[in-house]
């Protein structure tokens, strides 16, 4: 297992830019260890990235993600943050749900318009052609 990884290698490993680990450290999500001028991350800090983006990918606010990320060092440690990830994703699960019936309303009210201007076409095109004859 490599003991180090770099700004460079980390960026090209999850396709992202040395801005957003920056701002990752900024945020304490990440926590470098410096040789010079250049960023050294730990095995523990490449898991946390890759936990991070899960967490972004899921729709969890990057809040969310730092205090379940948090918990695992502390008490009550992983059990706490398994804890906090199922509320999460319960709720997480609850809003995308929601958001799906609004677009399946949305879709059926979208059927419904399309019906009525095809409809209304077809009557604007019939009677054009009886008041041509």
């Amino acid at each position: 297992m490599q003991r180090y990884y770099t700004i460079t290698q980390l960026t090209q490993e999850f396709d992202i830019t040395t801005r957003t680990l920056r701002f990752y450290e900024a945020q304490g999500l990440v926590s470098p260890t410096r040789r010079g001028r250049q960023r050294l991350y730990t095995p523990g800090d490449r898991t946390r990235i890759k936990l991070i983006l899960r967490g972004k990918r899921l729709g969890f606010s990057l809040n969310e993600i730092k205090e379940m990320i948090e918990m695992y060092g502390s008490a009550p440690g992983e059990t706490g943050q398994l804890r906090l990830l199922l509320d999460r994703i319960a709720a997480r699960r609850a809003e995308l749900l929601e958001k799906q019936r609004d677009i399946e309303l949305t879709l059926l009210e979208l059927d419904e318009v399309e019906a009525g201007a095809h409809d209304r076409m077809a009557e604007l095109s019939t009677g054009s052609k009886s008041e041509k004859a």
